[in-house]
């Protein structure tokens, strides 16, 4: 019964952090890898996403993510259109790019 209970608790006990590739950075790392200047800043990701996806009208930013990704960091963001479409894009951080938008 006792190695029934420790089995289970150990599949329950969740994955480290860094075992997740997509793991999105905290606000102390976030602001760390700025200064460090690995980044580009916020503002520089999302004039690239807003200049990404062209006859929309205007986006606004509902959440903005700076996650570690198989290539590197990349900003996640996810917009909002002025005719309520939702669009998510992914900026590469150190280069300000836009590598995926849909």
């Amino acid at each position: 019964m006792l190695a029934l209970a420790v089995t289970l608790t150990a599949l329950a006990a969740p994955a480290p952090a860094a075992a997740d590739e997509n793991a999105c950075l905290s606000k102390a790392e976030q602001t760390a890898a700025l200064s460090s200047g690995q980044t580009v800043t916020l503002a520089t990701a999302i004039r690239a996403a807003r200049g990404s996806v062209r006859g929309r009208g205007s986006r606004e930013v509902v959440r903005a993510r700076l996650c570690h990704e198989k290539k590197g960091l990349v900003y996640l963001l996810t917009l909002l259109t002025r005719d309520g479409k939702v669009t998510h894009t992914a900026v590469d951080a150190t280069s300000g790019k836009v590598v995926e938008a849909r």
